[in-house]
């Protein structure tokens, strides 16, 4: 799936106006926090905590429009605790995201 930056740009531009220290906070915050996410959704051993992080996840990922994220957490919403290849997913959206990947530099 390619890297679709144009709505989660378009978020953060309106959030930031003119201000690009503004923009860069607005887009570690958003990194950070989904990575927070992601490491609770490796931790999580029951339905329970999988599905909360999976759905914070989704949150994060509607707020900011960043669907390709938010596809990746409704995927894991779907799967059973620690599917491997849900987590994978979300990590290869997030390595796009963070700018370990060709994405959100």
């Amino acid at each position: 799936m390619a890297y679709e930056s144009g709505a989660l740009d378009a978020t953060l531009a309106a959030a930031a106006g003119d201000d690009p220290a503004l923009l860069g906070e607005l887009r570690s915050a958003f990194v950070e926090s989904a990575h927070k996410q992601l490491d609770l959704l490796k931790r999580s051993r029951c339905d329970g905590n999988w599905n909360v992080a999976a759905m914070r996840l989704k949150g994060l990922a509607a707020s900011f429009h960043a669907e390709e994220l938010l596809l990746a957490a409704e995927n894991a919403l779907s799967c059973a605790p620690g599917e491997p290849a849900a987590i994978r997913q979300i990590e290869t959206v997030l390595d796009r995201f963070d700018g370990r990947g060709a994405g959100f530099q």
